[in-house]
């Protein structure tokens, strides 16, 4: 009886209201991670999650904001029970805020299921190791730095750089060719403005990919503190698709910046030590908390992919965000100013762009046979240009050899042609890779040698030959 009589106990003891946090006085039975219910002075509802508890004294942080809030009649109830979301197959398709509540004029989802959004820890010995390609339809990604199921593989971008329309061209052309599984998109943005918000809808909806993808949008004027429970109502939306369902879903989170800085705004308001330049020195826990919830479960069907999306402050690499995510995540796709400066559209930079998890991904019966050989090569002959480029603006182009001039002319061919892509355009992973072999074969045979002499002969463009191999 008293167990009731604690969770149903009105509470009129705020003692302060900071920022996006409120201190209740006087309380009794309250947990870590509770969720709270707030009725503030004009009868509204809010709702609210416990932060910290000392002695009887409860910090909770308010999701919807304290405007409003006072400390005489705010009324406060302590539910119980953790942040939970109803879940159903009938999410796909539908857009919701960023604390999962419908916001496409849909009705109200009839869950299957009430999930936990902390989600339980993925037993490392039951996790399966990412192996399966996953085809984005982009020649970078597909062919240099490839994205296989069960991986987590961030983009690092800088401000004004077109990540939003990469990661809407990912989210909707990215495919598991390897078989016909159901394949779903969970996009979770975090303090995007309501320009970004209408693009990405727009996108959505004209191509028809709305169908499959889920979307949770939290927005630059919704409270900051919202953003805190985005990733974590996206993931468990991810996870209850995946391993109750057995599909294979995609997560693309942006921007993991907003959410670092909204990290950083409860930690002041706590009056935390703080860390590096300020963001609290928990962050990378919080960081891996969110990461590692991508993943294959050995004995089930389905598998979490991760892309989430960070833009470097002042496109700085070593800047704690990308710096921490770069130690927890399987490598980076690294987007360039100096190639969108260009007008190449998707500004990927393959040099500083790594998939760590490549290598069980490719080869014959995943891609092509002669995948890696391709992608070895051309980041090579690739990395030789750029060298000469720098070199050439030195010394001048008449001082470069024959051989020198043929790696220039790769390079400026493997940008022009590789790495540019069109908004819409969709290559298969043949594509790319023939696309690949007509670039290597601006080169000298002789030159190739990180291929095997017979994949060259099977596969490299003979001169006079208008087509690439088939396969």
């Amino acid at each position: 009886m008293n167990d009731i009589d604690v969770k149903t106990k009105e509470y009129t003891t705020v003692a302060e209201v900071s920022g996006p946090l409120m201190m209740v006085e006087g309380v009794e039975g309250v947990a870590f991670n509770e969720i709270v219910d707030i009725e503030t002075p004009d009868g509204s509802m809010r709702t609210g999650q416990v932060l910290e508890v000392k002695d009887d004294l409860a910090v909770v942080q308010v999701f919807e904001g304290t405007s409003d809030l006072n400390t005489e009649s705010t009324k406060v109830r302590f539910t119980g029970e953790t942040a939970k979301i109803g879940l159903s197959t009938d999410m796909l398709g539908r857009i919701f805020n960023g604390i999962g509540k419908p916001i496409d004029g849909g009705p109200d989802i009839i869950p299957e299921v009430e999930l936990d959004v902390n989600g339980s820890p993925m037993n490392p010995a039951a996790r399966e190791f990412p192996a399966e390609f996953i085809q984005t339809g982009i020649s970078t990604i597909d062919g240099m730095n490839t994205l296989v199921r069960g991986q987590k593989l961030p983009i690092f971008s800088g401000s004004g750089l077109p990540h939003n329309d990469l990661a809407a061209q990912i989210a909707r052309q990215a495919k598991v060719i390897s078989e016909d599984s159901e394949f779903a998109v969970i996009f979770g943005a975090m303090g995007i403005t309501h320009e970004e918000a209408n693009f990405f809808m727009n996108e959505f909806e004209q191509t028809g990919a709305l169908e499959r993808v889920t979307v949770f949008m939290n927005l630059a004027d919704d409270p900051a503190i919202e953003r805190i429970m985005t990733p974590k109502m996206a993931l468990t939306t991810a996870e209850y698709l995946a391993f109750e369902k057995g599909m294979h879903v995609l997560v693309i989170l942006t921007d993991i910046t907003n959410y670092c800085e909204a990290l950083r705004e409860i930690s002041s308001a706590r009056n935390e030590v703080p860390g590096r330049r300020g963001y609290p020195g928990y962050m990378y826990t919080d960081l891996a908390g969110i990461y590692e919830r991508a993943g294959r479960i050995s004995g089930k069907p389905g598998s979490i992919t991760q892309m989430p999306i960070l833009v470097m402050p002042q496109d700085d690499i070593t800047h704690p965000i990308p710096d921490l995510t770069g130690y927890i995540t399987e490598g980076q796709i690294v987007l360039s100013r100096e190639l969108d400066r260009t007008g190449i559209y998707p500004p990927v930079d393959v040099l500083p762009s790594l998939s760590r998890l490549m290598s069980g991904g490719i080869g014959d019966g995943r891609t092509r046979e002669d995948h890696s050989g391709v992608s070895d090569q051309l980041y090579a002959a690739y990395a030789e240009g750029r060298e000469l480029r720098d070199l050439t603006a030195v010394v001048g182009e008449e001082a470069l050899t024959e051989r020198d001039l043929k790696f220039l002319e790769f390079a400026d061919a493997f940008e022009d042609q590789f790495i540019r892509q069109a908004k819409d355009e969709d290559r298969s992973i043949q594509e790319t890779l023939d696309l690949g072999w007509k670039l290597l074969s601006i080169l000298p045979e002789t030159e190739l040698k990180r291929v095997k002499e017979e994949l060259i002969e099977k596969y490299l463009p003979k001169e006079g030959s208008t087509e690439s191999s088939e396969e």
